[in-house]
């Protein structure tokens, strides 16, 4: 996903408020004020059915409504009937029990209840946060919903298919964006998957895989992620193996030696990228013969007697 996409995301998402985007489901208790007349003022419980009912105004269908639609439902039917221009609020007080889904690089994965409007972050918590390879993008994918008024006034269904919202973890964790920390809503799924590597081996001080959560990474990053080259290490002879979908293996050299001085351009690795460091015979040799000499000296044995 390109970041022109992700920018606008974010943008459009850190604007929502988490109690105004929440939608009412049954068993949840609903506060409801009219300025012009306090009468019409009442406390109500959502039935198991998803209605409720008002002095005036008779039973309503408030399920999967936002405060603010309810808000505005309200208005306009005071407003055929009674007022002109009544100014209504909508709070509600208590929240149902909710289900969420926490899948993919978290400590423990898995279905949760809920309870009231809980955020991303109280979602990973509830998981116990983000495993070691967790990558940088988390997704929120939120099932399909019918708007019941549309249907009803003669519209289109109203369907919408699955959402899925992008949040970028290090924008969130790291910069402390909390424009990212989106509601949660019944039957989310949160899904954070594993962050793409690269591997390093041959003589380098700790081979291994690495994971590139979401960024760049270059051969002289990913070597000093595995602490760098050991004392045998042939730096101006490593390889880069790169696997394709196609079966295809792409050998790229490098000179490690000559990037570290700056005489050439850094490389950026791909994901699955694999480095190879290879041994260098001299260097070898001459560690081997070094520890040889130290070894002889150290029982008193002068080089004279080598």
């Amino acid at each position: 996903m390109n970041e022109r996409i992700l920018t606008t995301s974010f943008s459009l998402v850190a604007k929502r408020s988490p109690s105004r985007d929440y939608r009412i489901g049954p068993e949840d208790l609903i506060e409801i004020s009219v300025y012009e007349d306090e009468k019409l003022n009442k406390t109500v419980r959502v039935s198991s059915e998803g209605d409720i009912s008002l002095p005036l105004l008779g039973v309503l269908k408030v399920e999967g409504l936002t405060a603010v639609q309810l808000e505005r439902e309200i208005r306009d039917l005071l407003t055929e009937k009674l007022y002109q221009n009544p100014h209504v609020s909508v709070f509600i007080k208590e929240y149902r029990g909710q289900r969420i889904s926490v899948i993919g690089a978290v400590e423990k994965p898995g279905i949760y209840d809920i309870i009231g409007q809980k955020t991303v972050l109280e979602g990973l918590a509830l998981a116990g946060g983000l495993k070691e390879d967790a990558g940088q993008l988390l997704f929120l994918i939120r099932a399909s919903l019918t708007d019941e008024r549309s249907t009803e006034k003669g519209g289109d269904s109203g369907e919408k298919g699955p959402e899925t919202l992008v949040v970028d973890l290090e924008e969130l964790l790291v910069r402390g964006n909390l424009g990212l920390n989106l509601p949660l809503k019944h039957g989310d799924v949160i899904n954070i998957p594993v962050s793409g590597k690269v591997y390093v081996g041959g003589n380098v001080k700790r081979p291994g895989g690495f994971p590139l959560r979401g960024k760049r990474v270059t051969v002289s990053q990913a070597i000093a992620m595995a602490g760098g080259l050991d004392d045998k290490a042939n730096g101006s002879g490593t390889k880069i193996f790169r696997y394709r979908e196609s079966d295809e293996t792409r050998v790229l050299s490098v000179d490690v030696n000559a990037i570290q001085k700056g005489e050439t351009k850094d490389v950026y690795l791909e994901e699955n990228d694999i480095v190879i460091v290879p041994r260098s015979g001299v260097k070898a040799f001459l560690i081997e013969f070094r520890n040889t000499v130290t070894g002889v000296m150290g029982f008193g044995v002068s080089l004279g007697t080598l």
